[in-house]
Formats: structure tokens, C-alpha cells, sequence
């Protein structure tokens, strides 16, 4: 356990430069204590590493040095080889050098390794598109948005939106892409504060002169959970009631989006007619009547009444369609 930390203490100080004690012992989920014991064993083994003190010191190698450890274990080679997707990695137009870091990797894996990453190859395939659908293809101004994020440009961009004016100009410094169901996402920093923009909306996008830094404390993973989180609050400003058959409840998560379904699956409480009363997020009438509608005969919605009678007037429509 003690050799193994060891050599990731020794992988961070050569993959972030300086690293506080303190830092250090996050990372390896330790006592300051125990990162002390291990620096004076690295030291004492040869690294060149030293500290310093002072509000902005920590411990760093000696410029120059990298080590050359390729001891993978039989697991982090399978969770290397896991994340070779290349359908997200050719939109970036990073698929021929996944293909030739794969094959890199291979060649330096002893042979259990070799034979453990080849065997899960065979065994496992990731496939993230969504059943009954076609993965979207790249959107026309990926490439350009890429470069920018990647050389730190400024874009303007041409959007196209929702609201009105449907189309705006917006000049950007794109901090990040997220990709989220087959769509990407580009998150920058605007006048106004980071914005999301799907990039399939982006009509045009052209570099600015110049470059920008974004804050040293932005996380990419870090704001897109916060920026998923705020947007479900923020479009779910209702609730509806509803009545449903038990025999519905199994299947809802394969129906609804997750936030309703847990909402449905949480409110639940017996009504006397044997159906269960539940109460859920919903974004508007329009919206939620679309979602109720291939719950069928299985839901009843009781409130609002806008929504009541807006499922009424579909039904009826149905049945005159049918009849």
C-alpha cells in the first residue's frame, strides 16, 4: 500500500509541479503527517525533490526530472482502455491520436496487463447513443469551437436561440466542451457571467486576436454537475398531481426523465381506489402533457387544471381520431 502511494505522490509532484503538503494529502486521502514520512522516503531513495516554505511554497522535483514508471496494474490498464471512446474522440478530431496512444499503451504493458486490457476489449463494449436513435452528427462549427478552447481565443459567435430575437451575436471566451447525450456543449465566460451554448445552434463562429486565462479555480466537471443541477431547478417551476396505477410505477423510469420519475417514486401514497397519488416537478402545461401523454390511461392528472384539461382536450381529440 505504502510503495503504491509512494509512486502517486511522486506522479502528482511531476504532473502539477509545486504541491502543498496539504494539497498533497487530499489528493492521497492521508495525514499531513503521513505525506512528511513519505517525501523524507522519497528523498531518501533518491528523487530530487525539495521544499519550500513560505505562503506560496510546497514541495517540487528538481527541474528536468520525469520518471519513467510504466508499472500499471491489470485494473488501471482495463480503466485506461475503458475510456477510449472514439465517437467523442473523432468530433474533436482526436481519433488518430487515441488510436496511436492505444496502441502506445499496449506496447508497454507487461504481458498480464496486456492480456487483462485485450480480454476486456472482448468482453465489453461502450455504447453511449440512446436506444431508437441515431447518434447526431458533429456540428458544423465543432472544429472551430475546439481550436478556439484549445488555443485560449476569444469567439464570436452567431446563436441561434429560443427566445426572441432567436438570433443573437455573443463574443465569448470559451472555457470548455461537455458532451451530454450525443449533444456538445460549450461552456464560456461572457459580459454577463458563464453561459452554456449548444454548439449545433452556433450558425458561425470566428476567433477573436488575443488570449485569455480563465480563473485557476475553474473546473469544467466541477461547474457542469453545478450548471445541470440549477437548470433542472430552474425549468421544473411547477408541480402537477397525479393519480397512477401501480402497475405503472415499475416502468417510469424507462418513460419519464429521472427527476420526475424519483418525484413520483418519493410523493407516493395510496389512494382509496387503489391508484397512487403522487406529486411532480413539471416545466410548463405544454411540456408536461407531451411527457404525460405515453403514460396512457395509467395517469390521471388532478392539478393544475390548465394541465388537467389540457390532457382532456388530447384525449378527446384521440378518441375522435380513432373513433
Amino acid at each position: 500500500m505504502r510503495a503504491s502511494r509512494l509512486v502517486s505522490l511522486l506522479l502528482l509532484l511531476q504532473s502539477h509541479g509545486r504541491m502543498t503538503a496539504e494539497r498533497l494529502a487530499a489528493e492521497l486521502h492521508v495525514s499531513v503527517r503521513t505525506v512528511y514520512r513519505d517525501v523524507d522516503a522519497l528523498a531518501a531513495a533518491g528523487v530530487p525533490l525539495y521544499g519550500e516554505a513560505g505562503h506560496d511554497g510546497g514541495y517540487r522535483l528538481v527541474d528536468g526530472y520525469h520518471t519513467r514508471l510504466t508499472g500499471l496494474t491489470g485494473d488501471e490498464a482495463e480503466a485506461l482502455f475503458l475510456t477510449g471512446l472514439p465517437g467523442p474522440a473523432a468530433d474533436l478530431g482526436l481519433g488518430a491520436v487515441l488510436a496511436a496512444a492505444e496502441l502506445k499503451l499496449r506496447a508497454a504493458l507487461p504481458d498480464a496487463a496486456r492480456d487483462r486490457a485485450d480480454a476486456l476489449r472482448r468482453r465489453f463494449h461502450l455504447d453511449p447513443a440512446a436506444w431508437y436513435a441515431d447518434g447526431p452528427p458533429p456540428p458544423e462549427h465543432l472544429p472551430a469551437v475546439v481550436a478556439a478552447v484549445w488555443a485560449r481565443h476569444p469567439l464570436r459567435l452567431r446563436y441561434r436561440r429560443w427566445a426572441a430575437p432567436q438570433t443573437v451575436i455573443r463574443t465569448v471566451r470559451p472555457y470548455g466542451l461537455a458532451l451530454k447525450a450525443g449533444a456538445w456543449y460549450l461552456v464560456a465566460d461572457t459580459a454577463r457571467g458563464l453561459r452554456t451554448y449548444r454548439v449545433s445552434q452556433i450558425s458561425r463562429a470566428t476567433a477573436l486576436t488575443g488570449t485569455f486565462a480563465p480563473p485557476a479555480d475553474f473546473d469544467l466537471a466541477t461547474h457542469w454537475q453545478d450548471y445541470l443541477t440549477a437548470f433542472d431547478a430552474r425549468r421544473h417551476r411547477a408541480e402537477a398531481t397525479l393519480l397512477l396505477t401501480p402497475e405503472i410505477m415499475p416502468r417510469l423510469p424507462d418513460l419519464l426523465e429521472p427527476a420526475v420519475a424519483r418525484a413520483a417514486h418519493a410523493t407516493a401514497t395510496p389512494h382509496p381506489d387503489g391508484r397512487l397519488h403522487v406529486t411532480v416537478p413539471i416545466e410548463s402545461d405544454s411540456h408536461a402533457r407531451e411527457t404525460l401523454l405515453p403514460l396512457g390511461a395509467h395517469a390521471e392528472v388532478l392539478s393544475p387544471a390548465t394541465l388537467r384539461l389540457a390532457m382532456a382536450t388530447e384525449a378527446s381529440a384521440l378518441a375522435r381520431r380513432y373513433s
